[in-house]
């Protein structure tokens, strides 16, 4: 089957990556993630990611336990970084070119994040990583990822999870959770339903992005999502 999409971004999380240890990268998920995103660019599919910093360190968790909100995010943005650094490693050495451009400026280990260059990165056929979120505190990576998806033109953002789709309330405590086929933004926000925040979600609604939420842990779920199938939540203008 053929691509259904020709650019997009990949919102994965720090959580993802750390399979079922609990804490840190598995090494194992992260060759999986890595060879699907290799399948991806041989189709010719433009691919961005943004990665989150969760599995290393969550600014918020932190601010929680009396550090300052600031200094526990940026500490977050530096775990997003850790993560950004491995994945680009797994990448490559599948033999796909591949640059991590960061928000906060640390030339030694990955690019400045700059907008042009990143676009002609993706013309290229170079998968790129962002990281750092958006670089200011009190942001989240959802919204780094909405950012960074329109800044590059992509057509659609995949939000990897471990469950397949939105819920009305947590399948993994409530098995009579209820999930949802399509929604619109203006349901995500008015139901409160925590997929994404919602500046993340307001800008994707002011620009028309399309979101769709699916299962990672599936094993082939990126390429299906790539092809059409319809699998986990789309969230669009118009559900219909």
């Amino acid at each position: 089957m053929s691509a259904n999409y020709k650019r997009v971004l990949i919102k994965l999380s720090g959580e993802a990556l750390q399979g079922d240890q609990g804490y840190g990268i598995s090494p194992s998920t992260l060759e999986t993630f890595a060879g699907e995103i290799a399948e991806l660019q041989r189709m010719g599919v433009a691919v961005a990611i943004v990665i989150g910093g969760g599995n290393i360190f969550r600014g918020v968790a932190g601010s929680t336990a009396g550090m300052d909100r600031t200094s526990a995010d940026y500490m977050g943005m530096l775990a997003t970084v850790m993560n950004g650094i491995a994945l680009q490693d797994a990448i490559e050495r599948l033999g796909v070119p591949t640059r991590l451009q960061t928000a906060l400026e640390i030339k030694e280990v990955a690019e400045p994040y700059i907008r042009r260059r990143a676009t002609r990165h993706l013309e290229k056929g170079r998968v790129v990583i962002f990281g750092a979120g958006t670089g200011n505190p009190y942001f989240t990576t959802d919204t780094a990822a909405a950012l960074r998806a329109m800044e590059v033109q992509a057509e659609v953002i995949l939000k990897a999870t471990n469950v397949d789709g939105v819920y009305d309330c947590d399948p993994r405590t409530n098995p009579d959770a209820k999930r949802f086929e399509r929604l619109t933004y203006l349901d995500v926000l008015s139901k409160n339903l925590r997929v994404m925040d919602s500046t993340a979600i307001s800008l994707c609604m002011e620009n028309d992005l399309p979101i769709i939420v699916f299962d990672l842990n599936q094993a082939g779920n990126i390429k299906r999502v790539i092809e059409g199938e319809d699998l986990g939540t789309l969230i669009c203008p118009n559900p219909k």
